[in-house]
């Protein structure tokens, strides 16, 4: 994908997808939903803030069967009217409740809707092997180095773990041997279940035919958790560009590869701010990751430059944290049977903002490109017109 034609061009894979999981994993979600009628229409009595009360401690609505994530709820507490602060939990979902359905378009409801029914009857029926998967147990979950890190919550922590073997992609050990083994355990388990059910499940996203979404089957709030506690303060430090520090939700699911499962991953990018990726294992050969630059939606089908150009060999329980604007894919898994845990992060926030950018210079590669070029066109005209200046004060 060199633009002057100067690499080989087996390199160049196929313009990326936008390898989305369509607009219900967008949402959030819970697993049922709160009492009320979502169809009467809202008359607003009382306006939102125009600033956030930052001294405001929001409840926690983790326990809570909602139909928007919980994490935006919290969010959106700090900008209630001083009036609701003080009003029972029940209240304030519900007053904050009817001012995201006015913006959520009928068809996105119905949709949403469908998707509740969905995971709640998988929920209702599934028997998890594993329970202490369901909640967070970080002693238990986590490589000792990276929960360090984690507690003592500074850039030197993080950079102390954490390698960058190409510009924008960290990798560093994360899980503990057991925990991929319990997931795996889960995983096969769900699937074993899907199987002699007879249940029709979503797949993770567009582009594998293979996998689970882990969200459906109960795991959304320890991913939550995850995200929130693990990967939001990571974020914050070296992905604050693209909303690191205001991650908000999230898409959990597994892919699996080998025989009689999918074979590579065509070239992309994701549907996330940033992108959380583990192998869990199992015994495999091939399977590499392949990156190839950061780019907005203008510049996704520009071209890579040298430095851009990286493959990455997946080591179960280590963890590959990249933006979900970097273009990617996977090449073959050539033997054996691979399977990863992908945690796509999202920034509602960040989202917005984008609608009314039209430079990406501070992360992506092309729109830092051209920026230089103007600059340096610039600096050119301006040596040229002082020439002339020059010139004409010597005739």
């Amino acid at each position: 994908m060199s633009t002057d034609g100067s690499a080989d061009r087996r390199e160049d894979p196929p313009p990326p997808q936008n390898n989305g999981s369509g607009a219900i994993a967008s949402i959030g979600g819970g697993n049922g939903v709160v009492s009320g009628d979502s169809s009467r229409p809202f008359v607003p009595s009382q306006r939102l803030r125009l600033n956030p009360n930052k001294d405001h401690k929001p409840d926690n609505y983790d326990d809570l069967q909602l139909d928007f994530n919980p994490s935006i709820f919290s969010s959106l507490e700090r900008y209630l009217p001083p009036s609701m602060l003080s009003v029972s939990r029940e209240a304030k979902v519900q007053f904050m409740r009817e001012i995201l359905l006015r913006y959520l378009p009928q068809g996105e409801q119905t949709r949403a809707q469908r998707h509740r029914e969905y995971r709640q009857k998988i929920i209702s029926n599934y028997q998890p092997l594993h329970r202490e998967l369901y909640a967070m147990h970080p002693a238990t979950f986590f490589a000792p180095q990276f929960l360090k890190a984690i507690n003592d919550n500074t850039e030197e922590s993080f950079r102390s773990i954490m390698s960058e073997p190409s510009p924008g992609v960290y990798t560093f050990e994360m899980f503990q041997p057991h925990f991929c083994e319990l997931l795996l355990h889960e995983v096969e388990n769900f699937e074993n279940w899907v199987n002699e059910a007879k249940f029709r499940i979503m797949r993770p996203n567009t582009m594998n035919k293979f996998g689970a979404v882990l969200d459906d089957f109960g795991l959304e709030t320890m991913l939550d958790k995850l995200m929130e506690g693990f990967i939001r303060p990571i974020s914050k430090v070296f992905f604050s560009e693209v909303g690191g520090s205001t991650l908000d939700s999230h898409h959990g699911f597994v892919v699996e590869y080998g025989k009689d499962r999918d074979v590579d991953l065509g070239f992309h990018v994701d549907d996330s701010e940033v992108t959380l990726n583990v192998c869990l294992g199992k015994e495999f050969s091939g399977g590499e990751l392949f990156f190839r630059g950061t780019r907005c939606d203008k510049h996704v089908n520009t071209g890579s430059q040298s430095e851009e150009i990286f493959d990455y060999s997946h080591v179960p329980g280590k963890a590959v944290l990249h933006r979900g604007r970097h273009r990617h894919g996977a090449r073959a898994t050539t033997a054996g049977h691979r399977i990863n845990l992908l945690l796509w992060c999202r920034s509602s926030i960040f989202r917005e903002m984008k609608k009314y950018q039209k430079d990406f210079s501070s992360w992506c590669g092309e729109c830092n490109r051209e920026k230089n070029e103007r600059q340096r066109m610039s600096i050119a005209a301006t040596k040229l017109e002082l020439l002339r200046r020059e010139g004409e004060s010597t005739t």
